[in-house]
């Protein structure tokens, strides 16, 4: 059995349970298909166990809003639950990327000249548990500086998924941003917001939780009744390197907020998964690390983690989740023929239309 690390506040009860989960699923896969080192999806004819819909399989555009997708990777089904659509504003949000740049890719653009970038969270199934990555942004709106947003489709495509708030047993946040916590809470009518997922456990890293809880950071932060007070109620915290969910480790690669977080997700046949939140809002940065982002805190560190992700992205049978990358949120990292690092997207399965258009954003 796999020892779990206990992070910080953690409950005994919830690292046996699991470590039990971590037992359940460490047996090598019986089908031929993960020994092969392939990810396998099913077919665009066969249909998604929950919504009984039949799938499309094939990368979307850069310039559009993202589907609710899944991808299957060895022993492990990710879904990109989708809350809702944000176009980024390139000069607001991306003031260190060359105006060329964008002139010289249409393609990473709306017709609005905006940047397409869904919200929402990562569902990770496995071993008959669910863990999701992230709650977007709920019914929070972007700065009119940063960019335009609509949101708060979250609860409605779990339903769409057939997967009920309960059947969550963790949470885990890869930053306090509102555009990543925003249906982590609701109230209900109720004057105490309460766990959108009543049955898990909430987790955040102690670097991001700390200067949020003592009021150091205001770009980006949650509602402090709405979000911080609620969360500091049942809250659990980790550091570097804890082994959050049985096979999902974290990587604090702070810059972009002072812990966020990356998580690695390991699969069968020695894959991985690396859902790196916001350490890159757009694919451009993939190849230029040394552009960042408007609400960065610290541009040095974001610099330090990006080499450290790259470095890991690059490496064989490694996929990574990207909230923001329009309709190409799963994907590989590859160099290309001058050796530079592109964004390659995996054909995942398309099971439900944006749930807030993008046609929204236009007149």
């Amino acid at each position: 059995m796999t020892d779990v690390p206990r992070p910080h506040g953690m409950s005994r009860r919830a690292l046996l349970r699991g470590a039990a989960a971590t037992a359940a699923y460490a047996a090598p896969p019986d089908s031929a298909q993960a020994a092969s080192g392939r990810v396998y999806a099913a077919s665009p004819e066969s249909a998604h166990p929950a919504t009984g819909h039949p799938a499309c399989t094939g990368p979307g555009a850069l310039n559009d809003q993202s589907a609710v997708r899944t991808l299957t990777v060895g022993d492990t089904r990710l879904t990109y639950v989708v809350d809702g659509a944000m176009e980024l504003d390139p000069t607001g949000f991306l003031p260190a990327v060359p105006a060329t740049y964008w002139r010289d890719h249409p393609e990473a653009l709306t017709r609005s000249g905006r940047i397409a970038a869904s919200v929402g969270g990562l569902l990770v199934e496995r071993g008959g548990r669910r863990l999701l990555i992230d709650a977007g942004l709920g019914g929070n709106v972007l700065s009119p500086s940063l960019g335009v947003s609509r949101a708060g489709a979250l609860p409605h495509t779990l339903r769409r998924l057939r997967v009920p708030p309960e059947s969550v047993d963790t949470v885990a946040f890869t930053h306090l941003h509102t555009d990543h916590t925003g249906a982590g809470f609701r109230t209900d009518g109720a004057r105490v917001p309460r766990k959108a997922f009543p049955r898990a456990d909430y987790l955040v890293a102690a670097a991001e939780w700390d200067p949020f809880w003592r009021r150091e950071i205001e770009v980006g932060a949650p509602s402090w009744d709405g979000f911080m007070v609620p969360m500091s109620r049942v809250l659990r915290t980790f550091g570097d390197g804890a082994e959050i969910w049985p096979g999902v480790t974290a990587l604090v690669t702070p810059g972009h907020s002072p812990g966020h977080t990356t998580y690695v997700i390991a699969a069968s046949g020695g894959r991985h998964v690396l859902v790196f939140g916001d350490a890159f809002h757009t694919p451009a940065q993939l190849a230029h690390p040394e552009w960042p982002s408007g609400p960065d805190t610290d541009t040095g560190a974001v610099l330090k983690a990006r080499r450290t992700l790259l470095t890991r992205l690059l490496l064989p049978r490694t996929h990574a989740f990207a909230f923001h990358f329009g309709d190409q949120a799963f994907g590989r990292v590859v160099r290309d023929g001058t050796g530079t690092a592109r964004w390659r997207p995996d054909p995942a399965r398309k099971l439900l239309p944006p749930p807030i258009r993008m046609s929204e954003f236009h007149g």
